[in-house]
């Protein structure tokens, strides 16, 4: 076990600024890692891959109302801070900033200044969730400025906040390099979340034709099929798997939009979401060249 155990935690601001003023003083290179909690082994991947860049790693558990609809299980989320708290101490994280939502949102949800990033908010996700991810650029702004990273880690499984979040850094010339990191997968290849936890045995087992169905579009994209029928064909697989699709769609990897005939293989990702009971499920592939 790591010589640092009991890992610190920090809650309040002043605190924070603090520990961040002392690795600046000491030249270390701090690195963020975003979460929501519950982790999984694909949130301790993104912990060891910041370790990896940086000398000093921060990761923030925080379940952000903002992001949430009004239909959504923001009160069921899983909360596991104890859990979480040891998997991120045995892993040598140095701290770990655990806000209350005052502290966060000190004015209340309604007062808050908020972050939206246009065009990319709006589609896919965005168009069956509306302010998530107004939600997810203004919590993830809000942790940037109130830890300073030099760096922070996030995973590709959604990858419409990652583009979401890279396009914000860009647009507001916030100095902290965003790095991606492949996602996680069950043996079955159903992406590992934190929602999973709802579904049955049975039911990862349906929920992992998602993913096939990415593979099998990739496949036929390198060998020239059209994309219209590319998606339609996955979305008839996805629904004959006993799931709810709600999209499969080629997309252009820089800004999301539609793919076009023209484009090269390896500039593109397939995104899908699709629900099976009361829980929705997203993923996602790069397409590369043959």
């Amino acid at each position: 076990m790591p010589d640092h155990l009991p890992i610190l935690q920090i809650t309040a601001l002043p605190e924070l600024r603090n520990w961040r003023q002392q690795r600046r003083q000491q030249q270390k290179k701090v690195a963020l890692v975003p979460t929501m909690g519950n982790l999984h082994s694909g949130h301790l991947k993104l912990v060891r891959k910041a370790q990896q860049h940086a000398d000093a790693v921060i990761v923030s558990i925080y379940v952000n109302p903002m992001q949430f609809g009004a239909n959504e299980d923001l009160d069921s989320y899983p909360r596991t801070l104890a859990a979480d708290m040891q998997a991120l101490a045995e892993l040598g994280v140095d701290a770990v900033f655990t806000p209350s939502t005052g502290t966060i949102y000190p004015r209340g949800l309604n007062a808050q200044t908020y972050v939206e990033v246009p065009q990319l908010s709006d589609m896919l996700c965005g168009e069956k969730r509306p302010g998530h991810f107004r939600g997810v650029a203004t919590i993830v702004c809000k942790l940037f400025n109130m830890v300073q990273p030099d760096i922070a880690v996030f995973g590709k499984k959604d990858y419409q906040q990652l583009r979401v979040i890279r396009t914000m850094v860009e647009d507001l010339s916030l100095a902290v390099e965003v790095i991606g990191v492949d996602t996680e997968r069950e043996a079955s290849g159903l992406a590992k979340s934190s929602r999973n936890g709802y579904l049955s045995d049975q039911q990862k087992q349906a929920a992992a034709a998602i993913y096939q169905q990415l593979q099998t579009a990739a496949g036929q994209l390198q060998n020239g099929a059209g994309i219209t029928q590319v998606e339609q064909e996955a979305l008839g697989r996805i629904a004959a798997a006993g799931l709810e699709p709600e999209y499969f769609s080629i997309r252009r990897q820089a800004d999301l939009s539609p793919a076009q005939a023209e484009d090269a293989a390896d500039s593109l990702v397939i995104l899908a979401a699709a629900s099976l009971g009361t829980t929705r499920l997203i993923d996602n592939l790069e397409v590369d060249r043959a």
